[in-house]
C-alpha cells in the first residue's frame, strides 16, 4: 500500500523532486513576478542595543525603564553649546 500511495504522490505532485544534486550554473528571475518585501517595514523604528551587566539589569523590569532613567540622567547634565534635551517624542 505505501508504494502505491508514493507513486499517487508522485503523480499528482506539481513540482517532481529533482535527484540532481548539482546546482544550476545559472538562475533565471522573473523580476515581473517579484513582490515587495512584506517585512520590510516592520522595522521603522531604529533599535540600538547596548549589553548591561547582570546587576544594573535586575534593577529594571522593561527597556522603557531604562530608557527613562537614561533620559532623566541626560537631562539633568548641564546643557553645551549645539545639544539639545532629550525627549521622548
Amino acid at each position: 500500500m505505501q508504494a502505491s500511495q508514493q507513486q499517487i504522490k508522485e503523480k499528482t505532485m506539481k513540482n517532481k523532486p529533482n535527484n540532481n544534486n548539482e546546482m544550476k550554473a545559472e538562475f533565471d528571475f522573473d523580476y515581473s513576478k517579484a513582490k515587495p518585501n512584506r517585512f520590510a517595514d516592520i522595522d521603522k523604528e531604529k533599535v540600538v542595543l547596548y549589553p548591561i551587566d547582570e546587576d544594573v539589569a535586575k534593577v529594571f523590569q522593561n527597556a522603557d525603564e531604562v530608557n527613562n532613567a537614561l533620559r532623566s540622567i541626560i537631562n539633568a547634565i548641564p546643557k553645551k553649546k549645539g545639544r539639545k534635551r532629550v525627549s521622548k517624542t
